[in-house]
């Protein structure tokens, strides 16, 4: 498996810049596949070569951003009626075409939008035009959740999130997200799973700044549809990671007499690149049938001393009176690149609805 950067190839440019020549006469092809590989291309990762083909493909367009969205247009359609790799993340620097150099332009933009997210998405392109534009955007975006195609919806969902990951933050839609709700509403029951993911996820961004917003909507959208519950549900995921205890009332989810027993850690003493392992008995002490969401929080040292905790889901499922389960469980401490591990005491807990148990302590070790 290639590394990401490597889809920006002599292939895809040869490809590209025989699409672009076919709708663009005045495009020069072979000095454009030229100019990419001019200077220290071969050392830029994806991102750097992702910016870098935006500034060299605007060399070779028309100075007039209008006009230049006008032939973007023209070749996406060519690339779609040649079965051109559709979709393929290369194709990424179209979208931030836009960004960069359509900011001052936002009805042509707004209309490029709409056309470039059907072929590849621009959810992050549209970040600097919420911040400039706002209401003005946001409006346009509450029409875009109306469009007939589902990845237009999409957009207006997924592009509005307050804490869109990698992306810009919006800092006026954090403090106060209420002009994204029409949005939300309009696709509360939108038959794509595509859309109603990204649903839930800006209702979880959402909840991290304002919680009691989105327990709101829980109560205002339950029921209304098996596909609305499960936006709710994965919307409310880090409320119910935390134990809020309005959201673990939302669905039923109470400790009492759910008895957790024989808690123990098998290896007390853990390397770096080797797995805790666990276990514990669960039972339900009650004279009816319950929910119960499982998890458990590991409790990692962070290079000042302290300690930081990270949930991570088990199972939720119901128990029948007096059932008891035994459960065991290994949580990998394999280096990757998104974790650093620091050596020293760390601890584990069991959750139960929301619910922590007694905290147990091992030791990472290199």
């Amino acid at each position: 498996m290639g590394l990401i950067k490597d889809i920006y190839s002599v292939a895809f440019y040869e490809n590209f810049g025989q699409a672009v020549a076919e709708v663009h006469p005045a495009f020069d092809k072979e000095k454009f596949i030229s100019t990419i590989y001019e200077g220290d291309f071969i050392q830029k990762e994806w991102k750097d070569r992702m910016k870098h083909t935006t500034v060299v493909f605007r060399q070779f367009m028309p100075e007039n951003f209008p006009e230049a969205v006008v032939i973007i247009e023209k070749i996406i359609e060519n690339l779609k009626e040649n079965k051109f790799t559709e979709g393929n993340l290369a194709f990424i620097f179209f979208a931030d075409y836009i960004e960069m150099y359509g900011l001052d332009y936002f009805e042509t933009s707004a209309k490029a939008f709409v056309s470039i997210t059907q072929f590849i998405s621009c959810e992050f392109a549209v970040r600097p035009f919420i911040l400039k534009y706002k209401e003005k955007m946001i409006d346009e975006m509450t029409k875009w959740s109306l469009h007939e195609n589902h990845h237009v919806r999409r957009l207006a969902s997924e592009g509005s999130r307050p804490r869109l990951p990698w992306a810009m933050a919006i800092p006026f839609l954090k403090k106060d997200p209420s002009s994204v709700l029409p949005i939300l509403e309009n696709l509360k029951d939108d038959p794509s799973e595509y859309v109603r993911r990204s649903v839930a996820n800006n209702l979880n961004d959402i909840a991290k700044d304002n919680p009691q917003i989105v327990i709101e909507i829980a109560g205002k959208w339950k029921g209304i549809s098996k596909e609305t519950d499960g936006i709710i549900k994965h919307g409310c995921r880090t409320l119910l990671k935390q134990g809020h205890p309005e959201i673990l009332g939302h669905y039923g989810l109470e400790s009492t007499n759910i008895e957790l027993s024989s808690f123990e850690i098998k290896t007390p003493i853990v390397k770096i690149g080797d797995a805790l392992q666990f276990q514990f008995h669960l039972n339900n002490k009650n004279n009816e049938a319950k929910t119960v969401r499982l998890e458990y929080a590991v409790h990692y040292r962070k290079s000042k001393g302290h300690l930081a905790k990270k949930v991570f889901k088990i199972s939720e499922k119901t128990y029948q009176p007096n059932q008891l389960n035994r459960i065991e469980r290994n949580q990998s401490f394999k280096l990757i690149t998104t974790r650093v591990f620091h050596t020293g005491i760390h601890q584990l807990s069991i959750i139960i609805n929301g619910t922590e148990s007694e905290v147990l302590e091992f030791e990472l070790t290199n």
